[in-house]
């Protein structure tokens, strides 16, 4: 099989890099201090309340969500003040019609002081929530139980698994947008090397995320422990679970999609290769039968891909979002035509990136085939965008109240940025000169198959202007000992014809020379076109901004939606769901003097706004070991409403222990907690943590 193309140019690759990690980073900051997990289940009540004090033992406790949970037996525990689980260990379900509630027997007895709710669950749509509140009994009471530091899904396996989500949606992108590139716009591009490279990557990346994804879901989703990939037993409650079901499902379909890109790639791509300038008349038949079968193949793939492009997407609509919530079943299906339009509307501009960089000149009309079914799917995507920006937003206040809102803020921006970019790529369209069909084919196909074979040419460029030199000074050599031969004694003809045998060495390093002049004559002349050169800039800059799209498309789809966020607040009062749980801050610190490394545990609690909040602080060394310390001091600033700093001066308990109560925040808001710690009469630091109070 004939295959065409450049070698990937670095200085584009490293652009598409940069700007995927510049936009991670800058999401990441703008996100995540502000959302508390990538949980799309709130707590909305729970009995006794949060904080709440109950003149007796209740016989059970129980917990509301705004949405479907999946839990189990140890997903609720309570903990009395020593830390020792006291709940029967049996869960309860108490959901019925729209209520999704569950509880935890308590035995009888239960001894008056405060008691700590831990809970676990994984969310309809796939992501783990989790959280802790206390309750007390008679009286408050001072409580050793161990509350967990990191949320689910959060740590090193959260970070792992939300990589892996971003680049199974990338892969997706690519195997499907390819596709349909070469079918649908430029079948010629089948025979291209970068777009075979393309397609195949995205199939590859898509298979090996989802993979990862189900070995990592156990820790994911319940202790956090990388080392948990390797529990089987953990491996086989997932894939009875809505979300392994799912991930199964990909992979089988990613099977069928192998032997897609093999036919496509395959017999398609060699469907694609021109025919011999000689051929004679007797063989019209044949090529009318050639016609007919390519014909047939195309249709067949078509109709192929987009039932396995469909299969794909509709793993992620049946596990995320549009799986719960409002009109599941108008949901899901406009879920997975938004996905597909998303796929062939970016990884076709991936497809005519590859095609414009490192590829033989683009048609004129592949390129206007694939401006038009851009727009098809612009159009697609803005009808869908807009059902699903309803059904996950509710009210125009939501947008601009809510972290889902404002993330969906700047994905509309980005979208409309895009469309602004590709109608200037669309003017430079207009004004492509036609290029003929055999050139837009297979250019030079001889020489460049040699070329793909020779992985060095572009490495040996700078010495490739000295090679015809090379080869006027050498050809005198190669052919001097000939004219020789007759007035040499036999012996040095022979000497001279071992001569004359050109070195393999050499002759690699010449082919090499040639080829990458072949290589810079052919960027020369294609880089000699200003249109295409127009053309390529703005595709690129289409493809800069799309991957920037697809990481806000990733976090947005980890973001609790709004409007389950706002049902939150109205149920709680207007608070948001970070006021059912007490916050626990973990706070490094160092004076820089002797003993002066340590870290400070600060919980606050109920941590919620109006009411009295009882600061505990617990300082240790870096083994562990509780330290003592001649001063701490905590105080609070709400910037965004200039309050503060409100001074809280916690009173020594024991050693390494300090409390203080009836700490009063006003307002909710993200509070700055600093944190003073003193260690000698000149050792002091002070340290600073956000912290989000409903």
């Amino acid at each position: 099989m004939v295959t065409t193309g450049l070698r990937p140019r670095r200085s584009a690759l490293r652009l598409l890099i940069v700007v995927a990690a510049l936009a991670a980073t800058l999401l990441g900051g703008l996100v995540g201090g502000a959302v508390p997990a990538s949980a799309h289940a709130a707590l909305t009540g729970s009995t006794p309340a949060q904080g709440s004090v109950v003149d007796q033992a209740p016989e059970q406790v129980t917990l509301t969500f705004s949405e479907g949970v999946a839990m189990g037996d140890d997903s609720i525990r309570v903990l009395d003040p020593q830390g020792k689980r006291v709940d029967r260990g049996k869960l309860r379900n108490l959901c019925s019609d729209s209520i999704i509630k569950y509880g935890a027997g308590l035995p009888s007895g239960l001894r008056d002081g405060t008691y700590t709710v831990a809970w676990q669950a994984v969310s309809a749509d796939s992501h783990p929530v989790s959280g802790a509140f206390t309750f007390s009994v008679g009286a408050p009471s001072k409580t050793t139980a161990p509350v967990p530091q990191q949320e689910a899904g959060g740590g090193l396996v959260g970070a792992l698994y939300g990589i892996a989500r971003y680049l199974a949606y990338a892969g997706f992108v690519l195997l499907a947008g390819g596709a349909t590139f070469v079918v649908a716009c430029r079948p010629a591009a089948a025979l291209v090397r970068s777009v075979q490279r393309l397609v195949v990557q995205g199939w590859a990346a898509l298979t090996a995320t989802t993979l990862a994804m189900l070995l990592l879901r156990t820790p994911y989703t319940g202790s956090g422990d990388l080392a948990d990939v390797f529990d089987l037993g953990g491996l086989q409650q997932v894939l009875i679970t809505k979300p392994g079901a799912a991930l199964v499902s990909r992979l089988l379909l990613l099977a069928a999609a192998a032997l897609f890109v093999a036919v496509l790639f395959g017999a398609y791509a060699r469907a694609q290769e021109p025919a011999e300038a000689d051929e004679d008349a007797a063989d019209a038949m044949d090529a009318a039968e050639e016609a007919k079968r390519r014909k047939d193949l195309t249709l067949g793939l078509a109709i192929g891909g987009v039932i396995v492009a469909a299969g794909l997407a509709a793993t992620w609509a049946m596990a995320e979002h549009a799986s719960t919530g409002l009109q599941t079943a108008v949901a899901m299906p406009v879920d997975v035509l938004h996905l597909l339009a998303v796929a062939t509307w970016l990884g076709g501009l991936a497809a005519l990136v590859a095609s414009l960089y490192w590829g033989p000149p683009v048609e004129r009309a592949a390129v206007r085939r694939f401006s038009r079914i851009a727009f098809g799917s612009v159009v697609v995507l803005v009808a869908t965008g807009s059902y699903q920006s309803w059904r996950q937003v509710g009210s125009w206040r939501a947008l601009t109240d809510t972290t889902y809102g404002r993330l969906l803020l700047i994905k509309v921006g980005l979208v409309v940025v895009l469309v602004g970019i590709a109608w200037m790529s669309r003017r430079w369209t207009g004004r492509l000169a036609a290029v003929p069909a055999q050139e837009g084919r297979v250019p030079e196909a001889d020489a460049e198959d040699k070329d793909a074979e020779d992985k060095d040419a572009e490495a040996e460029a700078e010495p490739a202007e000295a090679a015809p030199e090379a080869e006027k000074d050498t050809a005198p050599e190669d052919t001097a000992p000939e004219k020789e031969l007759v007035s040499v004694p036999a012996a040095s003809a022979a000497s001279a014809a071992s001569a004359a045998t050109p070195d393999p060495a050499r002759a690699a390093q010449l082919a090499r020379q040639q080829a990458a002049l072949r290589t810079a004559r052919t960027k020369r002349l294609r880089d000699a076109d200003p249109v295409r050169l127009g053309l390529r800039r703005s595709v690129l800059a289409e493809a800069a901004v799309a991957v920037v799209l697809l990481v806000v498309t990733t976090v947005l789809t980890a973001t609790e939606p709004a409007r389950t966020e706002e049902a939150v607040k109205a149920a709680s009062g207007g608070r948001s769901a970070a006021a059912n749980q007490p916050q626990v801050l973990t706070i490094p610190f160092d004076t820089g003097g002797p003993r002066g490394k340590g870290t400070a545990r600060l919980d606050l609690d109920p941590g919620r706004s109006g009411s009295a909040n009882e600061l505990r602080l617990r300082l240790s060394d870096p083994s562990g070991r509780t330290m003592d310390v001649p001063e701490v001091k905590v105080s609070f600033t709400l910037k965004a409403k200039k309050l503060g700093p409100l001074p809280v001066v916690p009173g020594h308990l024991s050693k390494g222990h300090w409390r203080a109560s009836g700490v009063q925040l006003p307002v909710p808001g993200q509070w700055q907690i600093s944190l003073l710690v003193r260690t000698s009469d000149i050792d002091q630091v002070t340290e600073t943590k956000n912290v989000k109070i409903g």
